[in-house]
């Protein structure tokens, strides 16, 4: 939508900011971010795809620091740090076993370590991400299977007390995201990738749910552990990010580029307020 105008120009309401150089070193990259609008003190969840955003100096270490300083020593970086290697009920795990026979089938539910939130790595969520856990001073929730990760001096209060049973509802990070007046940045990915919208499946009266498993340690003793949890589905939430930007009020969504990567910087509040609303409508009974 906006991101397609060269220079500066406007799709409704949401301001579009002018092209910037390739980020081939870490200065452009941060003076990018900046002129995209992130601003110090920030509270950022973002999605990145590196890959769209061409070469970076230092390339996911160095997309970090050009984050850091742009949110400056008062803004937080937040990722999601998922882990669907370690459950049997993922669609990651129906695509790893889908050819496999029985026994082989069984040989990788064997294999599958523990969630550890100091240890576990999160391989399918991307090298931002990675970067982020493993950076000194990085903590990260304990959910089993939706962790996030985060640096900065809000690291602690955003992540504290996600409850295992509760994937991205009101005791998750996204919760606390939302009460921060948070910020998506949607570094080089599109709105099928923005977990904040599964706040709104929550939200949503009476909202379906299902089982979940996935392997745990308890008293050092690894088991499988199974629990009810809202029914997941980012099916249709490139159509709701269009309807959100559609209808985004002035200063909700800003539209740029970072690199070679067409880029977006959201509000969190509006875009979940907007997804609860678009969600209940869009995802009733027999639609």
């Amino acid at each position: 939508m906006g991101g397609a105008c060269a220079g500066h120009c406007e799709v409704g309401r949401i301001p579009a900011v002018k092209n910037v150089p390739d980020v081939t070193d870490r200065a452009v990259a941060t003076a990018a971010l900046s002129a995209l609008g992130v601003r110090p003190g920030d509270v950022l969840l973002v999605h990145a795809s590196l890959r769209s955003l061409g070469p970076v100096a230092g390339g996911a270490r160095g997309v970090l620091g050009a984050l850091r300083r742009a949110v400056g020593p008062t803004g937080t970086v937040v990722v999601p740090a998922f882990t669907p290697e370690n459950s049997d009920t993922s669609p990651h795990y129906r695509e790893r076993v889908r050819d496999l026979d029985a026994g082989a089938v069984d040989a990788v539910r064997a294999a599958m370590p523990a969630y550890d939130p100091a240890l576990t790595p999160a391989p399918s969520m991307g090298a931002l991400a990675e970067t982020v856990r493993t950076a000194a001073g990085g903590e990260r929730s304990a959910h089993p299977q939706t962790s996030f990760a985060a640096l900065g001096p809000g690291a602690g209060r955003l992540l504290v007390g996600h409850r295992p049973d509760c994937h991205l509802g009101e005791d998750s990070p996204l919760a606390r995201l939302y009460e921060a007046d948070a910020r998506i940045l949607l570094l080089g990915t599109d709105y099928a990738t923005c977990t904040a919208f599964h706040l709104g499946e929550y939200r949503m009266p009476e909202p379906p749910r299902r089982s979940y498993r996935c392997v745990v340690a308890s008293r050092g003793v690894r088991r499988w552990w199974e629990y009810e949890d809202v029914a997941l589905d980012d099916g249709d939430f490139a159509a709701l990010g269009a309807a959100f930007e559609e209808a985004a009020a002035e200063g909700d969504v800003r539209v740029g580029r970072v690199g070679a990567a067409q880029c977006r910087l959201v509000r969190l509040r509006p875009a979940v307020d907007f997804a609860t609303a678009w969600l209940t409508e869009h995802r009733t009974a027999g639609s």
